[in-house]
């Protein structure tokens, strides 16, 4: 197991730390985001073939999130972090300048690969600092998740438009991601002490409920970020320049709930904000299928923000407290489990859509989250 006095020893830096380095986990997987057009044109694909490279930063991930977690048991996860955020800042320039499919996809595997590691070791390092810290810190190290993907998304995008080459934006980014390994590497857990680990163990007991719900929620965000425009424009009348506003409300709802959920967390209990959480968020789906207005799309779209914000953080908090499985083993599978929910989330809900509607797409996905509030005093106890 980790060493808890590897966190005691410097409880204010390791605190600090791990805030920098959620922000940097949401900055350097943003900073992905601006460059898909240009990699689009540059190889010249079609949309078909784009889809299929995108798979690769997925299965990058999905094969490097459970190896992260045993790697952070045996050596730290500080070692984890530093090399997975290497790798990531290596890829970006490939995939600034790569112009073959097969070129794009291996930089997009070691890119998934290290943006998956990133997420377990950074979780990992949250729930210990957390467990040390005897007081609720996951929602603002989600927070910072957030503010690190505005960030990235935005810092890299403003550096296009105002006529930056997408190899130059990059490695601004990428100098982003050394200068803040260099300022807060030294506040992660440095050493596992779990030498006889295993590689990888499959989730049981009440790991596999929270690896599920995590599943639930993950497809929620992913509705949000996928389907939120379509809906806008196809079923709400929108103009397309104006639907990624769908999405905005979301992620600036889920930011704001996060930054303050510990104060919330502290004050009603894990159970109670995942319960009302859920709620809030079921009901923002149902007021954006129910209401044929785009106002009351937006609204529900950010009460789905709102609400969700703090489901995950609460279950990962749990993942620190319970005793089925060592706690970056645990972190690692439901940290898998549940961005399998991002990718495949958004492809089951057009497999809905085709067959009936978007609307009773996202019905379904209410439905969902209405089954993760009932849980919520079994998974969050």
């Amino acid at each position: 197991m980790l060493h808890r006095s590897d966190v005691i020893l410097l409880p204010p830096l390791a605190r600090g730390a791990t805030l920098a380095a959620f922000f940097l986990a949401g900055f350097a997987m943003a900073a992905w985001a601006p460059l898909v057009p240009y990699a689009k044109a540059r190889a010249g694909l079609d949309d078909g073939a784009l889809g299929v490279l995108l798979l690769c930063l997925g299965a990058g991930s999905l094969v490097a999130m459970p190896l992260a977690g045993a790697l952070a048991q045996r050596i730290g996860c500080r070692t984890v972090v530093v090399a997975a955020a290497l790798a990531v800042s290596v890829a970006l320039p490939v995939l600034a300048t790569g112009s073959g499919f097969a070129v794009l996809a291996i930089a997009l595997l070691l890119f998934g690969a290290g943006i998956g590691a990133i997420d377990v070791a950074v979780n990992i390092q949250a729930v210990m600092v957390e467990r040390a810290g005897g007081r609720p810190m996951m929602s603002g190290f989600h927070g910072f998740f957030s503010i690190g993907g505005m960030a990235g998304a935005g810092g890299v995008s403003t550096l296009l438009w105002l006529g930056a080459t997408p190899l130059a934006a990059v490695l601004v980014a990428a100098a982003v991601n050394v200068l803040l390994l260099a300022g807060f590497a030294r506040g992660l857990i440095a050493r596992g002490g779990g030498a006889g680990a295993p590689l990888f163990a499959l989730p049981h007991g009440r790991i596999v409920l929270i690896a599920v719900l995590c599943f639930a929620v993950f497809l929620a965000e992913g509705a949000m970020l996928d389907w939120s425009a379509v809906f806008l424009t196809g079923a709400r009348g929108v103009d397309p320049s104006r639907a990624g506003l769908g999405y905005a409300a979301f992620a600036l709802a889920m930011t704001i709930g996060r930054l303050s959920g510990d104060r919330v967390v502290a004050r009603l209990g894990g159970p109670a904000v995942m319960l009302t959480g859920a709620a809030v968020a079921a009901s923002g789906l149902a007021l954006a299928v129910l209401v044929a207005a785009p106002g009351a799309a937006l609204a529900g779209f950010a009460m789905v923000g709102l609400g969700a914000a703090n489901i995950v953080p609460v279950l990962y908090s749990v993942l620190g407290r319970q005793t089925a499985m060592p706690a970056p083993l645990a972190v690692a599978a439901v940290t898998t489990v549940g961005y399998a929910g991002i990718l495949a989330g958004p492809a089951l809900i057009g497999f809905v859509a085709a067959a009936s509607s978007l609307a009773a797409a996202f019905a379904l996905v209410a439905l969902s989250l209405v089954l993760v509030g009932l849980s919520a005093r079994v998974a969050a106890a």
